[in-house]
């Protein structure tokens, strides 16, 4: 009985699998289609589930309500995180009210069974609801973060390649587009900020408001300093080659500094680790052996005595 339980039970499985397998990601019909040349209806065009979750995460983040003040922050954070889609806001509310409903949920099951105090567990419920709800905005300030890290990083190389561009003959436009290219591999996030600034220029933007915006959307101070010598450099008509490579002697000793700081501060961090690592284990070494042997020869001793 148990057996033939087991087979009936394989076997539903089974076909229950294909036939989700065949409606949801084989779709033989589409295929003979295809290769017949029929070509589908536009109101029966294919849906991957995928494609129906965003369109849930979209269809939600209608359903909170925006102050346009904030929507304007948080669209700048997200451009600063490198997230240019035009429906990143829907998706960012989406996922917001998608994760305040199901956190709590998925805590409301983990602690039912539970035996804390009623208290606890309705702290837990609306701790995984604040989770939910500002967990979207903190991973935005964590990519935003990371990605003006990364600028920073790539920002001495970019620097010195535009340098090398400008001083070779090529003007401003045409070294940020040489140095967008170069760079692709190496540092994309700082390749597409210049080829951004590229694609203003060719959209009819001035060179100043390109620059400008290239510092407000990366919102990085090297990168600032970097506009704002670029720019006047081609407001007072100074020699961009020149600027450029003043500008990147003040960089390298400004890092070379920061250096020459973080190596200073080094011996201060690391008392810490020292004291409460290190010199533990050292007394247990030296001292060990010498509180062992008077446990077992002093005391008995004295005892006898």
């Amino acid at each position: 009985m148990v057996l033939l339980f087991t087979a009936f039970l394989f076997v539903a499985i089974v076909l229950i699998g294909a036939t989700v397998g065949l409606r949801l990601w084989v779709r033989p019909q589409e295929a003979l289609d295809r290769v017949t040349g029929v070509l589908p209806a536009q109101d029966e065009a294919p849906t991957h589930p995928s494609l129906v979750f965003h369109d849930l995460v979209k269809k939600l983040g209608n359903v909170l309500p925006v102050n346009p003040r904030d929507a304007g922050v948080i669209q700048r954070r997200m451009i600063r995180a490198g997230i240019r889609n035009e429906n990143a806001m829907k998706y960012f509310y989406g996922s917001k009210v998608l994760l305040a409903t199901v956190l709590p949920l998925l805590m409301a099951l983990a602690v039912a069974k539970s035996g804390a105090d009623p208290t606890n567990k309705l702290m837990a419920v609306l701790a995984a609801a604040a989770m939910g709800f500002f967990g979207p905005n903190e991973y935005i300030n964590v990519r935003a973060r990371r990605r003006q890290k990364e600028i920073r990083k790539g920002l001495p190389n970019a620097l010195d390649l535009l340098v090398v561009c400008v001083e070779s003959g090529l003007g401003l436009d045409q070294a940020m587009v040489q140095v967008a290219k170069d760079l692709e591999q190496a540092h994309p996030d700082v390749s597409e900020e210049f080829a951004l600034v590229n694609f203003e220029l060719k959209a009819g933007k001035r060179r100043l408001d390109s620059l400008r915006n290239l510092a407000e959307r990366t919102n990085v101070d090297d990168l600032k300093k970097l506009v704002a010598v670029l720019i006047q450099a081609d407001r007072f008509g100074t020699g961009i080659a020149q600027s450029l490579r003043a500008h990147a002697d003040f960089m390298r000793i400004q890092a070379r500094q920061i250096a020459e700081e973080k190596a200073a501060k080094l011996g201060v961090k690391l008392v810490f680790p020292i004291f409460f690592c290190i010199l533990p284990s050292l007394f247990v070494v030296t001292v060990g052996p010498m509180v062992v042997k008077i446990i077992h020869d002093l005391l008995p001793m004295m005892n006898n005595i």
